[in-house]
This record gives structure tokens, sequence and C-alpha cells, in this order.
């Protein structure tokens, strides 16, 4: 689980830079990642705060933790002693970059 901060750069043509496009291409995705920003929240509060069903939020919260986007922070229980997954934002950034690998390099120090 990254925690840091750090910034993380990726060429456009990058397998990682596809399946991070591939996620947030989803009205619900970005979404939900904005819903995560404002605090950390469970699967199901994320449903009832985006106006999705908690099937459709799931599938978008595999694919944000799969493309890096979001991290299991806590664990809660509801009401009914179910174990809940709480997610919330990575503190890493994301650059996405046009260009050859000279150019990932020198943005990438750059930030740094």
């Amino acid at each position: 689980e990254e925690d840091g901060g750090d910034v993380r750069v990726l060429p456009l043509h990058d397998d990682e830079a596809a399946r991070l496009i591939n996620c947030l291409a989803a009205d619900t995705a970005r979404s939900t990642l904005a819903a995560l920003q404002n605090d950390s929240a469970t699967a199901s509060e994320l449903a009832d705060a985006v106006g999705t069903s908690l099937q459709n939020v799931r599938h978008h919260l595999t694919n944000l933790r799969d493309a890096g986007l979001i991290r299991v922070v806590d664990t809660r229980y509801s009401v009914k002693g179910r174990e809940m997954k709480v997610y919330a934002p990575t503190r890493e950034s994301v650059v996405l970059c046009v260009g050859d690998e000279d150019d990932v390099r020198e943005i990438g120090q750059s930030i740094q």
C-alpha cells in the first residue's frame, strides 16, 4: 500500500497508463474517486454518494485499486456485523507523459 506522497510519471504508451486511462473513462469511477478526496468511505457509502448500485461501485473500486489510485485504509463493521473495507485515495500523484523515455525521465526528475 502506497502512502508516501510520491509522484508517478507514466509514459502514455505504457500498460500502466492504459489501465489508468481505462479506469477513469467511466463517469462513475471519476465520481467515486472524487468522493474519496473528501473523506474515506466504504463501498456502500460511496454507492449512496455517487448514486449507483453497490455492485457497480465495487467494480469501479477494484479498477481504481488496480490502477493504484485508491487503497484500503481501515475496516468497519455494519450493523449486521459484516466486515466492510474503508477506501481512501493514495497520496501519490500521477502524471501521464506524451513523449519518449527521455521525456518521462526528465519530467520525473524535475518533479522530484
